[in-house]
């Protein structure tokens, strides 16, 4: 359990990263910067989405 704890402490710093990357992006009118941004992020929170349903299915006896 400690380490999907980490995974997604991990997921949550990235999605925020994403986030200032594409404020950053639109901040500098760098808009591949912000598609960049806006790719990993998602890919991040599909992956924390992922990881919420398998910690809730494993909590239901």
């Amino acid at each position: 359990m400690g380490k999907k704890v980490a995974l997604n402490v991990f997921y949550n710093i990235i999605i925020f990263l994403c986030l200032l990357f594409i404020y950053k992006g639109f901040e500098l009118a760098r808009y591949e910067y912000v598609l960049a941004g806006a790719f990993v992020g998602g890919v991040f929170i599909t992956l924390k989405l992922k990881l919420i349903k398998e910690v809730k299915s494993s909590q239901k006896p």
